[in-house]
């Protein structure tokens, strides 16, 4: 998988890419990011929070998906407090259209499942709502909000 960092790189940037303004693709960011991701990629190949799964292409990697599981405080609506998150799911636009990323989220799903996740949360772009709605994602109660120091 170590010999896989590139490609997820690359198609974790394109996803930014495709998703652009500001928020997601700020031209302050500079390139450093990239290095970043790879070595945290890296970390995470090691631990059991951390699912990356990928889909071979031709060239390269067709696909990639990723999941974590963090422990929360536990409450009435989240008993052990167990929270997935999917990080992303992305497809080479040479790729799409052929079930990867179906196929990608059905094993994030039971990779959850065996993680005892209570809830999995995720951000959609428009594209890929549909994808997540038919596999059983509603929307989430709080709003999502966000803070940067």
């Amino acid at each position: 998988m170590k010999e896989d960092l590139p490609e997820l790189v690359r198609l974790r940037a394109s996803l930014f890419e495709d998703l652009g303004g500001k928020y997601f693709n700020p031209a302050s960011a500079g390139d450093d990011w990239r290095h970043h991701l790879a070595e945290v990629l890296g970390d995470q190949l090691a631990t059991d929070s951390a699912r990356i799964l990928v889909v071979d292409g031709d060239e390269g990697l067709a696909a990639c998906g990723i999941g974590t599981v963090e422990q929360w405080f536990p409450g009435p609506h989240n008993i052990n407090g167990r929270v997935g998150h999917v990080i992303g799911v992305v497809t080479d636009p040479a790729h799409r259209r052929r079930g990867h990323s179906r196929a990608i989220m059905r094993a994030l799903l039971d990779w959850f499942r065996e993680r005892e996740a209570s809830r999995v949360d995720l951000y959609a772009s428009p594209e890929g709502e549909p994808l997540y709605r038919a596999l059983g994602f509603v929307d989430h109660p709080d709003p999502a909000l966000y803070w940067r120091p």
